[in-house]
């Protein structure tokens, strides 16, 4: 965005859009995936980033996990490639915002279906162990 600022758009009575009120947006800006969007106008956004260690001179991928707003001008849904920025603190968790959703993630339905099978496993395992 030229401008670091977002508008948030309400419909009125004639169907016009007419500016709600506007964040200013400045700092860190990522692009992740919608991981969860189960909330109410917040989505969870997921990246995977590399940390170095130094002990043993490698990268290993570790991944960061941020609550963002979801304005319904953007209405972004999980498995989407999003963009967001930071903004000032809208609630105790939400620090950034959506700014626009870049496309659908390749391959997220599978490897969130991996995931929960992951731990189904791991659980039952555990009853094992304590049985």
């Amino acid at each position: 965005m030229a401008t670091n600022r977002i508008k948030n758009l309400e419909k009125q009575k004639h169907g016009k859009l007419q500016p709600k009120n506007s964040l200013s947006l400045r700092g860190r800006t990522f692009v992740g995936t919608v991981i969860s969007a189960r909330m109410q106008k917040t989505v969870t956004v997921e990246w995977e980033r590399k940390h170095f260690l130094k002990k043993y001179e490698r990268y290993e991928k570790r991944k960061s996990k941020v609550k963002a707003h979801n304005p319904e001008s953007v209405n972004a849904k999980e498995g989407d490639v999003v963009k967001i920025m930071e903004c000032r603190p809208i609630s105790k968790t939400k620090n950034f915002i959506v700014v626009e959703v870049m496309g659908k993630e390749r391959g997220f339905k599978e490897r969130m279906e991996a995931e929960e099978e992951s731990k189904a496993k791991k659980s039952a395992k555990e009853e094992k162990e304590e049985a």
